[in-house]
């Protein structure tokens, strides 16, 4: 028995140590049924038979708690229950929540990205929006609410208690008026004077040698003006024949202008008419100039007149022009020569170099014809009705 006891006296003394130290998170799995010799422990993970070096032998490791000592020799942990062991220890986010299945080489894995940004570069993720679903673009006047403008307040009944123009307290009303009507003149009422010598040309060609003056002016505003014309010719043998006007221009559209007036026929064979004109002047679309006109003379006989001419500018200065004239009678007019219908037409091409604004010469070819009785006319007074001329003249303005 006394060596029995001795034996046993060192496995009595570990078992007390065992038993004193603190498991707070530990519990006992079976007390031994006699302390004369030690029972394999049975636990919730690998069955291992208890180690006297071990201090963890017998207890429930199901909490996973790490061991407060480990041995060379020994593995500090069997017998615990490792049924939550981390999938790698040099994971940093080991036994974390892995239920999406994120890589594990994923930094972000197990971590709850419900409410991440869809962008990390939208300043406003993350934040609640639900409230701005309502909200719409400011309500504030615009173009829609009032013919191309916002719509603009009336003025304060006070703004129009005092004087109509306000500089009338300060400086005197008729010192004011004075200074407007400087003001309305100088922008926008101004008057100008112009002389445009649109043709001064000498032909020559078949039949006789001739020369031609068509030359124009106004002097007045931009809405009312005063306008002249005047044109014809001769041969160089000294018979003349031509035409004045003196119109009133008013400005009915953008770039064209009605004109109303008397025309004065004077020449050589006693044939000089007065005539009230009627007629228009202006620029059509694409540039071509227009200047047509319908004549009433003082024996009753009604005539018509239309020209049209386009600057084609091959460079700066160097400029085609075409030109158009056609005449018409509404009846026949023996002693003028002319018959009812189309009259006469006149075509031509002036190629210009304007030097200055104010001045170019030119060279040319122009064609004209008699058309239809008027023709007749013509041949039965042993006249040629078609002609064409090489021309030469100049143009200018001042």
């Amino acid at each position: 028995m006394i060596r029995l006891a001795i034996c046993l006296l060192p496995l009595m003394a570990a078992a007390g140590t065992a038993t004193a130290q603190d498991h707070g998170q530990h519990r006992p799995a079976q007390a031994p049924a006699r302390a004369s010799a030690p029972t394999p422990v049975q636990t919730s993970g690998p069955t291992t038979a208890p180690s006297a070096d071990d201090p963890h032998a017998g207890h429930d490791m199901g909490r996973g708690m790490p061991p407060s000592s480990q041995s060379p020799d020994v593995d500090p942990h069997a017998g615990h229950d490792m049924g939550t062991t981390p999938v790698q220890a040099e994971d940093p986010h080991a036994g974390h929540d892995m239920g999406s299945g994120q890589d594990p080489a994923d930094p972000y894995a197990g971590h709850d990205m419900g409410a991440m940004p869809s962008q990390p570069g939208d300043p406003h993720a993350g934040h609640d929006m639900s409230g701005m679903g309502a909200m719409g673009p400011p309500d504030v006047p615009t173009s829609a609410n009032d013919a191309g403008r916002p719509p603009v307040p009336p003025p304060p009944p006070a703004a129009l208690s005092g004087p109509r123009h306000a500089a009338d307290a300060i400086f005197g009303e008729a010192a004011m008026a004075s200074a407007r009507e400087i003001l309305v003149r100088e922008n926008g009422d101004m008057r100008t004077t112009a002389v445009i010598i649109d043709r001064l040309e000498a032909g020559f060609g078949d039949g006789a040698d001739t020369w031609v003056w068509d030359v124009g002016g106004w002097s007045g505003g931009d809405i009312n003006r005063f306008w002249w014309k005047s044109e014809g010719g001769g041969d160089f043998d000294g018979q003349v024949e031509g035409e004045v006007q003196a119109l009133y221009s008013r400005a009915f559209a953008p770039f064209w202008d009605v004109q109303a007036g008397v025309r004065q026929d004077f020449g050589e064979d006693g044939a000089d008419r007065t005539h009230l004109v009627l007629g228009v002047q202006g620029l059509a679309p694409y540039w071509f100039e227009v200047d047509g006109a319908a004549f009433l003379s003082t024996e009753g006989d009604l005539t018509a007149r239309l020209e049209a001419e386009y600057d084609q500018r091959i460079t700066q200065k160097l400029i085609l022009q075409p030109r158009l004239e056609i005449e018409a009678s509404a009846s026949d007019i023996p002693e003028l020569r002319l018959a009812s219908g189309l009259t006469h037409v006149s075509a031509g091409m002036r190629l210009r170099y304007e030097f200055k604004k104010e001045f170019a010469p030119y060279v040319g070819v122009e064609w004209s014809s008699d058309l239809g009785g008027t023709a007749d006319l013509t041949r039965a007074l042993g006249g040629e009705p078609e002609h064409t001329r090489v021309v030469v003249g100049v143009r200018a303005w001042f």
